[in-house]
């Protein structure tokens, strides 16, 4: 790949450990304002509804506030907790308040990073929430690395669309050929990127079945046989 000049990178399930750390940040929450349920059962309801509603968020379906509220309302629902709107409205902006207070990254992100950025040039694109992703990757000490960073609100567009990529292409004077997309999700990082013409490499830490056209790592660490 000695045609390669820029790297970019999702953030969130790729370089930060968003399970963990979405966990530690709902463990303060949940105790905080004395919600009477373990965590680990919270957590079995939340996540697959956080990742649905994260699906819906990328193609345009819910807006960010229906997805911070639609996640907790439909989690408390299957529980069968009684809970006020007002008091779910709360739990969703302290979340968001203390999700950046955590920053577990995955194991190897510090030596890839620090391996890739003496020979090219790195950037991030993310989905997430403007406020929270800069809070992330400062606190969690790996902003130093990144040249330029897209979110989809600034791009006004969110991956897969390839209106992000070409936004965050011009945001670093790059060029297609020139560079790849790292990142967990297939269809929003992966084809998104490949759809655009832009090549792309799985992080599939879980290991789940893809294309086999579809470049992968299981461990951060061996993006430098590829790279």
């Amino acid at each position: 790949m000695k045609h390669i000049t820029d790297i970019f990178f999702d953030l969130d399930h790729t370089l930060w450990d968003f399970e963990k750390n979405s966990a530690l940040a709902f463990e303060k929450v949940l105790k905080k304002y004395q919600i009477k349920i373990e965590l680990d059962i919270f957590l079995k309801y939340y996540v697959p509804l956080n990742l649905k509603y994260w699906e819906l968020y990328r193609h345009e379906k819910v807006t960010q506030p229906q997805l911070r509220y639609g996640r907790l309302k439909d989690t408390f629902d299957q529980l069968n907790y009684e809970i006020s709107d007002e008091l779910i409205d709360l739990l969703s902006t302290e979340y968001i308040h203390y999700l950046p207070e955590f920053n577990y990254l995955f194991d190897g992100t510090i030596e890839v990073l620090e391996y890739l950025n003496d020979k090219y040039c790195l950037h991030i694109i993310t989905n997430g929430f403007q406020e929270v992703q800069a809070g992330k990757m400062k606190n969690s000490g790996i902003d130093k690395y990144f040249k330029t960073i897209t979110n989809s609100e600034m791009a006004g567009v969110k991956k897969p669309n390839p209106r992000i990529f070409e936004y965050a292409l011009q945001k670093a004077n790059a060029q297609k050929q020139n560079s790849i997309m790292i990142g967990d999700c297939l269809d929003a990082d992966i084809n998104g990127a490949l759809n655009f013409g832009m090549d792309a490499i799985h992080f599939n830490e879980n290991k789940k079945e893809i294309p086999n056209h579809v470049k992968q790592v299981n461990h951060l660490i061996e993006l430098k046989n590829h790279l």
